[in-house]
């Protein structure tokens, strides 16, 4: 079943990827906050978890590229080395630290050729700190704001005892979000993490898709299918069955050649739409790196040509420019 905002309008939602994250450090209260001015429908927290089991909101549970702490003299015993994913991973982890540990840390941009001028201004956010400025910012706008959480390694947190799901269905009930028509989507690249949610919560569920490798639970449980499989009519009958639809890498949808260029689109929206899922792809960037050639260095051209195909909605860094996209679509 679509949500509050998918159902109450028939334009694509924009969906702010990390919040704000071309403007600012991504996963900030300014870059949500900031991608809320933008107009942005959705903004996306990837969540994982403290040592004392908060969610908070970090692209990785390894966070030297995103905050201040490689600089923190007193964390630098904290260093190490884990398997995350079946990769090995150096550096700090949130899950050796408390909440109180974590506040004390900044945020800073990941990217080198992004905006570093808003480094060390901002803290880390949970979870919570995020739902409640969604509700003072929908309040203030008049408009609902949805909340777009993903679950970061949900097989690994659970190997340690901090399994996510729970945590995040009881800060989502606890906050009035309990129903399938809520501006929520709870999104995973696993597909046993949305399995179980699925039996915790009435809230729509996104399955993701990369465009390479396999789910990390179909792995561990010796699965082989890959994320390509999963694009299959009968496997999106299946996912059908536990989410309301897709999150897949754009590429998914239209190929690129070795050279970056563009090939003829696939038939995924039309398999995904005919099973009755939505599709959310991902990611949408301003930068020329981002970008096949045949744009010519129009990125509003990319989501209308994207729109055309007839998504409905995508992920995006640039809020601004995906509603200037839609607008001349």
């Amino acid at each position: 079943m679509k949500n509050y905002l998918q159902l109450n309008s028939s334009l694509p939602i924009i969906i702010a990827h990390r919040g704000a994250s071309g403007f600012r450090p991504e996963h900030t209260l300014a870059s949500y906050e900031l991608a809320i001015a933008l107009n942005a429908d959705y903004i996306e927290p990837d969540l994982v978890s403290t040592k004392d089991g908060i969610l908070i909101a970090r692209h990785e549970n390894e966070i030297s590229t995103t905050t201040n702490i490689a600089e923190c003299p007193e964390f630098v015993d904290r260093q190490t080395t884990k398997l995350i994913d079946g990769k090995s991973v150096t550096g700090w982890f949130t899950e050796d630290f408390t909440l109180s540990e974590i506040k004390t840390l900044k945020a800073k941009e990941r990217l080198p050729f992004r905006d570093r001028s808003f480094n060390n201004q901002f803290s880390i956010p949970t979870f919570q700190e995020i739902i409640d400025l969604v509700k003072l910012k929908s309040n203030e706008m008049g408009r609902s704001i949805g909340i777009y959480p993903e679950t970061k390694h949900p097989t690994y947190f659970a190997s340690i005892g901090l399994p996510l799901e729970k945590p995040l269905i009881e800060i989502l009930h606890n906050n009035g979000y309990k129903s399938a028509t809520d501006p929520i989507f709870i999104q995973s690249f696993e597909t046993g993490n949305l399995q179980k949610l699925s039996q915790l919560t009435d809230l729509p569920l996104i399955q993701l898709l990369e465009n390479f490798g396999q789910p990390f639970d179909l792995l561990m449980n010796g699965d082989r299918r890959t994320y390509k499989d999963l694009t299959t009519p009968p496997e999106l009958a299946k996912i059908a069955k536990y989410a309301t639809g897709i999150g897949p890498n754009k590429q998914m949808i239209i190929p690129v050649d070795s050279d970056g260029k563009l090939l003829s689109p696939t038939s995924l929206i039309a398999d995904a739409h005919a099973a009755g899922l939505l599709v959310h792809p991902y990611t949408f960037r301003n930068e020329n790196q981002y970008l096949a050639p045949d744009y010519n260095h129009n990125p509003e051209a990319e989501y209308e040509q994207f729109f055309s195909l007839g998504v409905d909605g995508v992920f995006s860094d640039f809020p601004d420019t995906a509603l200037r996209g839609l607008r001349k679509f």
